[in-house]
């Protein structure tokens, strides 16, 4: 019977296909009028915040979003605590007494920063979340894992580092990225720049999987051919505008591509809404120069974009995607003869 249980649980929790699209019926204006409403507001009444961004609203996915969007617009990310606690943890990884004793005490450093100043890293961020919103009586759990930007280096890519949130809803549970949706930090001066990206918000679990991969993999929210870890640290780079103009990256599944001249390579994606065929750029930097170039061949069919393209010369490239000017996608490929 304990297995039968725990069984349907796991399957409750994998519900996959969770995405932004189920509620394509509410209008979150009112949500998001709310949460800018209190802008600077204070952390140190948490009950009363999350009864003044919910209070108004009908639905649980409204009052989320409120909580979510509040959050995303008064926090910032903290980039230099964030490096000192990854010089840290990686400092004392074969040490366990050592690492759990910094863990402990930066936590409790980390919410006193987050309570004074509403700074912090994305632990801070996915903690908050989760109290507001269960505050509020939804239910929302921290989801630890590990998290590949382009700055990522994946060789030492050995500890989690990211955390983000699960939010059940309807009875089904979504995916959402507070940290990543609230802006930029910009590594060389530490300073942080709000930038909301609304495509973290309730995202679609094949596409958050290609650069978040969670440590319990029930919370991937996919039910089938989820990645390992391997396939996880082999995947693209994307960023974060990928999340606002797809629903899917699909093909090449790898970052690095070691191909032919004039070989035909593919590239295949899922689209939140209709491109036109010239919006689609490759950007390819070959270590002295970048060139601007339109892809040989491109399809878009109902919401589905198919590129084909051959390399001419050999050499090793950066390959970067851009969709309407945004920059969505990077490869590498290395052209033999």
């Amino acid at each position: 019977m304990k297995t039968i249980i725990k069984i349907l649980l796991f399957i409750t929790a994998n519900h996959s296909f969770a995405q932004i699209s189920d509620f394509n019926h509410i209008d979150f204006k009112k949500a998001d009028s709310i949460a800018l409403s209190y802008t600077n507001e204070g952390l140190y009444n948490l009950p009363k915040l999350a009864f003044q961004l919910t209070n108004d609203l009908d639905t649980d996915a409204e009052k989320f979003r409120s909580i979510y969007f509040w959050v995303c617009h008064n926090i910032s990310n903290n980039y230099s605590l964030y490096l000192r606690n990854k010089h840290q943890r990686h400092r004392l990884k074969n040490d366990s007494i050592k690492l759990k004793n910094w863990n402990d005490n930066f936590k409790k450093k980390l919410f006193k920063k987050l309570l004074k100043h509403n700074t912090t890293i994305c632990t801070g961020y996915a903690y908050l979340v989760r109290e507001l919103a269960n505050l509020a009586n939804i239910k929302c759990n921290i989801i630890q894992g590990y998290g590949r930007v382009s700055t990522t280096n994946i060789e030492t890519l050995d500890l989690p580092n990211h955390s983000w949130n699960a939010v059940k809803l309807n009875d089904k549970w979504y995916l959402c990225d507070p940290t990543w949706a609230s802006g930029i930090p910009n590594p060389k001066t530490n300073s942080f720049s709000f930038q909301y990206n609304n495509g973290f918000f309730l995202a679609e679990p094949k596409l958050f999987a290609v650069n978040h991969f969670p440590v319990d993999e029930k919370w991937s929210l996919i039910e089938d051919n989820a990645a390992t870890f391997k396939e996880f640290l082999a995947a693209p780079i994307i960023y974060g505008k990928a999340y606002e103009r797809l629903d899917n990256h699909i093909l090449p599944k790898e970052m690095h591509q070691t191909i032919k001249r004039f070989e035909n390579v593919r590239f295949e994606y899922q689209l939140k809404k209709q491109i036109q065929p010239k919006a689609v750029v490759f950007k390819i930097d070959n270590g002295t120069s970048i060139e601007k170039i339109e892809p040989m061949n491109i399809s878009v069919q109902n919401s589905t974009l198919k590129i084909e393209h051959q390399f001419t010369k050999k050499g090793f490239y950066d390959v970067h995607l851009y969709l309407e000017d945004h920059l969505i996608a990077t490869y590498t490929f290395k052209i033999k003869s």
